[in-house]
């Protein structure tokens, strides 16, 4: 006899789910048990739900496959909401497991009773609680929907884990296949009239940004003559050397006005609407211009390869676009150790097909340039703002890409948000490399204080923003992981150190001291 749990588990293998991170409490027990006894799935222990969640957003992000994750009730998953809120923005499929009482159990309010389905509800897109007679049809909707790029959430009773499953509900059924939509010939017809209008431009976003669509993407320029934009941050960007480059959005609305100021038309392909990051005083929420059309052409989670595809067969765009030719970055010289001075050495030293986790946001303005000349690459932002997701996004990206080097660029106050994920990189042996910014603070907010009209903190505001009173111990805890650390003041330590990361495929925590 199978029981609900096993049921769960043979269902994600039949439709090629087979990487699980999780975090799991006594309500999953059984579901734990399940993976013990049953062959196929690799099981990845994360310390904490958001770093469970960080990860499978990094593994859908190079695999373009869902992963399972395993949470403990409604505070499990409020402890990893944050990341899928990231995942979320990315378009990421991700099929949350989420164990709950017992059913019997639920009316007398236990200590970890909690609106279980209304946390869920403000990040998932699809939620079903299963019982032991609709387990396999909930299951595959679920993950019908993480395919197409859909958060995602069955609600799993522990007794329903561990109730026998008669021989009727015991059938799994193929796997069905997400629909991805293609232009109509209507859209198709829209979007070559827009691109003919002065002012034309594309914003790519999702998928689009992959390094074949780019290609497409870039040959539709060079026959139209618009321009080709890509947000601020992004799931994941082809980038470096001999790659169509769009011109990147950065965090400052300032500077996007002036970047989107001749833009009349704006076609949508993957991305949404450009907006500011934040509201401020005085200023525009949106970047573009007020007369700017914008036209929605394909969806984030639409075929947007075929799309792009489509249009340049449309407009008869065949011809690949000129790549400007840039010669390799050099290594800086000199002592000293900065943003500008890091940027340079990450771009000269990056290895063909690597994969960079950006969550460094100070350090944008000098690693963009630099980065464009770089080797080839993957590049792979945080989405949606809410920090401490590039290093399980790193963890999640190297389960996904065994053999491709990654490199997470992480801010000090940002990577203490799930710094326990350096335990897993050690326990897994992933090939990541590790440089924590460290310049003792949360060093945007003294940039978004100055934006408000406050051009220098008191005393009292200073030390919410900053964190050198005491300093981090950056080794210790690297040691306490199990992970090798080495510590950069100067220019010449640090290409030591990233060359050493680059160099070793398991993983480096590098502090750079700026």
């Amino acid at each position: 006899m199978t029981n609900g749990a096993q049921l769960l588990v043979q269902t994600l293998l039949k439709s090629g789910i087979d990487v699980c991170f999780g975090n799991p409490g006594t309500s999953e027990m059984h579901f734990v048990a399940a993976l013990d006894s049953i062959d196929g799935m690799r099981c990845i222990l994360k310390l904490f739900e958001g770093g469970v969640t960080g990860a499978a957003d990094g593994y859908y992000r190079m695999s373009g496959r869902p992963a399972a994750t395993l949470l403990h009730l409604g505070p499990g998953f409020a402890n990893g909401w944050a990341n899928l809120h990231n995942g979320r923005k990315a378009h990421t499929g991700v099929i949350n497991i989420v164990g709950d009482h017992a059913s019997h159990h639920a009316q007398y309010d236990a200590p970890l009773t909690a609106d279980i389905d209304g946390v869920i509800r403000s990040v998932s897109q699809i939620t079903r609680r299963t019982t032991p007679q609709t387990l396999v049809a909930d299951t595959q909707a679920i993950i019908t929907a993480a395919q197409a790029g859909q958060t995602a959430t069955l609600i799993l009773p522990a007794d329903t884990a561990w109730q026998s499953v008669s021989t009727e509900n015991t059938a799994i059924p193929d796997p069905v296949a997400p629909v991805r939509t293609l232009p109509s010939l209507a859209d198709l017809d829209a979007a070559a009239q827009l691109l003919t209008q002065p002012g034309a431009a594309i914003m790519l976003g999702n998928r689009a940004l992959h390094a074949e669509a780019l290609t497409i993407a870039g040959q539709i320029a060079h026959k139209t003559g618009c321009h080709l934009f890509a947000d601020f941050f992004n799931a994941r960007m082809a980038r470096g050397r001999g790659r169509v480059q769009p011109i990147h959005l950065t965090y400052s609305t300032a500077i996007n006005q002036t970047l989107l100021q001749d833009v009349r038309h704006l076609l949508l392909v993957g991305a949404g609407q450009p907006v500011a990051f934040f509201g401020y005083p005085g200023q525009p929420s949106l970047p573009t211009p007020a007369a700017c059309h914008i036209v929605p052409f394909a969806a984030p989670t639409a075929d947007l390869l075929g799309a792009l595809t489509q249009l340049a067969h449309h407009i008869g765009a065949t011809d690949p676009a000129p790549i400007p030719v840039y010669a390799a970055p050099t290594l800086p010289t000199g002592e000293t150790l900065s943003a500008a001075t890091i940027s340079q050495a990450v771009a000269a030293l990056l290895p063909e097909n690597s994969i960079v986790v950006d969550e460094a946001i100070a350090l944008w303005q000098h690693l963009n340039p630099a980065t464009v000349a770089a080797a080839p690459h993957d590049w792979l932002a945080i989405t949606g703002g809410a920090i401490g997701h590039a290093l399980p996004c790193a963890v999640g990206a190297a389960v996904a890409a065994p053999g491709r080097p990654i490199l997470a660029l992480e801010g000090d106050g940002s990577a203490m948000y799930t710094i326990q994920s350096l335990w897993t990189m050690a326990r897994e042996k992933l090939d990541v490399t590790v440089v924590i910014l460290s310049n003792r603070g949360y060093q945007v907010l003294f940039s978004e204080l100055k934006k408000m009209g406050i051009d220098t903190p008191g005393p009292t505001a200073t030390r919410l923003l900053e964190m050198s009173d005491p300093a981090i111990d950056w080794g210790g805890i690297a040691a306490g992981f199990g992970v090798p650390f080495g510590r950069a003041t100067t220019l010449p330590a640090f290409i030591d150190l990233l060359q050493q990361g680059f160099a070793t495929p398991t993983p480096l925590l590098i502090e750079a001291v700026i």
